[in-house]
């Protein structure tokens, strides 16, 4: 039986079309998922609920995906593992992302199959 906290994922992203079927798709593997609709509401439940791991979008209202990453990176305390998922695929925002320290770096359109196989390969890794 496994007795460890549940794991949490924040996932950021703007489409909630994209958002709630990956939320399921997660908290099936069992972890908890929070989501968030900007990069300041994301910030917020960071700092408030500590996720395990977050999925972050590059394209979003109100802070980008650079800025939450940065803010994360910059707030050495505790932080979790990032995923950033974005349909700007160019090399540049690889590197970029690659550079500041992301986890992964996946672009859309993506299988949601994979997307939580690196979820479940990120937060078991430790």
């Amino acid at each position: 039986m496994n007795t460890s906290p549940q794991k949490r994922v924040l996932i950021i992203d703007d489409d909630e079309g994209l958002t709630e079927p990956l939320q399921l798709a997660i908290e099936a593997e069992g972890y908890e998922v929070l989501t968030a609709h900007d990069g300041n509401e994301g910030l917020m439940k960071i700092e408030r609920d500590a996720p395990d791991l977050v999925l972050l979008d590059l394209v979003m209202p109100r802070r980008s995906g650079f800025a939450v990453l940065d803010s994360i990176i910059n707030n050495k305390q505790r932080a979790p593992k990032i995923v950033m998922v974005t349909g700007n695929s160019e090399p540049k925002y690889r590197e970029l992302a690659l550079d500041r320290g992301v986890d992964r770096f996946i672009p859309k359109p993506y299988h949601i199959e994979d997307l939580v196989q690196t979820v479940n390969e990120l937060l078991n890794a430790e």
